[in-house]
């Protein structure tokens, strides 16, 4: 032991490398439906391909080889027919020709310098066009579209002219900050519309007027239904975590509102992930989309440092997280595991031994929900517990260690995971829990980022 951290009655072992082999991860269903009312939305030719062709069945292994087959096959000649390049870099906001009261929302929210995605990204979609953008957690998506929004924005018309959708409420209030903040000088007016709050409040703020509304597809969707939101001036759509928002959870509803926009919309599409199948739905409903992709390999985390603990069983996961947590205590820390059960259940064992703990998933009510996620931003609760409803939602900057009690079912979602820590470029350690049984899930995990996930040293205090 030594030299290693160590852990009370929990025999460490070198994961083999052998052992590292390729799991099941859960690809998305093909929706023959939603293909065929997107085909004639759209009136695309009789040549279009299948939305989810060659897609393996549900439950089948997750297959690297498979997947960088099919990106590029999608990205191949076919592909340069439909994406559009776009090879200007800006290394300065001041040369990205923004509105004066838009660049003082800029370096007044703390931005300096413009990070790899904003410094190619805002610009075209300043320009109107349609995008496709994929770049690392952290690293400044959601300012790219706001500030490719608030651009545009016509501040004399309060009328909803650009509508954000995003999977998570909050997500969805997390962007109406970030928008508000950017657009603080420009007098925007944004409201978000998410479950869990009052419709009446939702009518009555809309009836009054905003320029851009960031919500999750059913509360939207209703208020579009209702006609509360009207779409006659929304020119600008936005689908955050895209990924997510077109997989077989939201297809069906992304769609519903996308029939009830105006027909030459602009469409902006971006995430830290974009699978074959996501992106080849975009097909669909973009018009010669600037591309801008990192390939999956390249899609590592600078600054975060990841390593394993090789608990061997489930139940010694416990012992091992209380051993870590004056550790955790150093800094504000994110625990993932898999269940809204298992949250409860979790929480209730650290506070049983004197540990501080929130937590928070998707069974509590919006309300309470708020109520914890203010108290972690403030700094003053340290330590919260999750399942994946967070792992795209939460931006709290003071975040630095990020431990998947659970590993994730899917290997993309351990990006936007441990994407909660080192955000901009700050430093930030990752430390996953492995059983015998996660073994196969590691290896996925490292093979579709192509990274090395290290054995655990003992001086993890010392990283963070």
């Amino acid at each position: 032991m030594q030299g290693k951290l160590a852990l009370r009655s929990t025999p460490r072992h070198f994961i083999s490398r052998k052992l590292l082999t390729s799991s099941s991860s859960t690809p998305r269903r093909r929706s023959e439906e939603f293909e065929k009312t997107l085909i004639k939305r759209f009136r695309l030719s009789s040549s279009a391909q299948p939305v989810m062709a060659g897609v393996a069945p549900e439950g089948s292994q997750f297959d690297a080889r498979q997947f960088d087959s099919k990106m590029n096959d999608l990205l191949s000649a076919d592909g340069q027919d439909f994406f559009t390049s776009y090879d200007e870099v800006y290394d300065s906001f001041d040369v990205l020709a923004l509105q004066e009261n838009l660049l003082r929302g800029i370096y007044a929210y703390g931005f300096e310098k413009p990070s790899a995605i904003q410094q190619r990204g805002i610009v075209p979609f300043t320009k109107g066009l349609d995008v496709i953008q994929q770049a690392q957690s952290g690293t400044g998506k959601t300012a790219t579209f706001c500030s490719g929004i608030l651009q545009q924005l016509d501040y004399n018309t309060v009328e909803c002219q650009a509508l954000v959708l995003a999977p998570t409420r909050e997500l969805a209030q997390q962007i109406e900050k970030v928008m508000r903040a950017l657009g603080d000088y420009l007098g925007v007016k944004v409201h978000a519309c998410v479950g869990g709050t009052s419709v009446r409040e939702d009518q009555r703020i809309l009836s009054a007027g905003v320029h851009v509304v960031v919500g999750t597809p059913g509360r939207v969707f209703d208020m579009l239904r209702r006609q509360s939101l009207r779409s006659d001036y929304i020119k600008m759509f936005v689908l955050d975590e895209a990924d997510e928002m077109l997989s077989r959870g939201f297809k069906d509803q992304i769609y519903d509102i996308f029939q009830l926009l105006p027909s030459k919309v602009q469409v902006g599409v971006f995430s830290a992930t974009m699978p074959p199948e996501a992106l080849e739905i975009t097909r669909k409903f973009m018009n010669k989309p600037v591309r801008i992709l990192v390939k999956r390999d390249e899609l590592t985390l600078e600054g975060i440092k990841q390593f394993y603990v090789n608990v061997e069983k489930e139940e010694w996961k416990l012992e091992t997280l209380c051993d870590l947590y004056e550790t955790l205590a150093i800094t504000q820390s994110v625990i993932f595991v898999n269940t809204r059960r298992k949250v409860d259940w979790l929480t209730d064992k650290m506070r049983s031994r004197d540990h501080t703990v929130s937590a928070t998933h998707g069974d509590m009510d919006q309300n309470t929900r708020d109520i914890i996620m203010r108290e972690f931003r403030s700094g003053s609760s340290r330590v919260l517990i999750t399942t994946d409803l967070l792992a795209r939602g939460i931006d709290v900057q003071q975040v630095s260690l990020v431990i998947n009690y659970d590993l994730p079912t899917q290997p993309e979602n351990y990006l936007h995971r441990i994407g909660r820590s080192g955000r901009f470029g700050r430093k930030g350690v990752a430390i996953n829990f492995v059983t015998s049984d996660d073994e196969k899930m590691l290896g996925d995990i490292q093979k579709f980022y192509n990274v090395v996930v290290e054995e655990l040293p003992s001086n993890v205090a010392d990283l963070i």
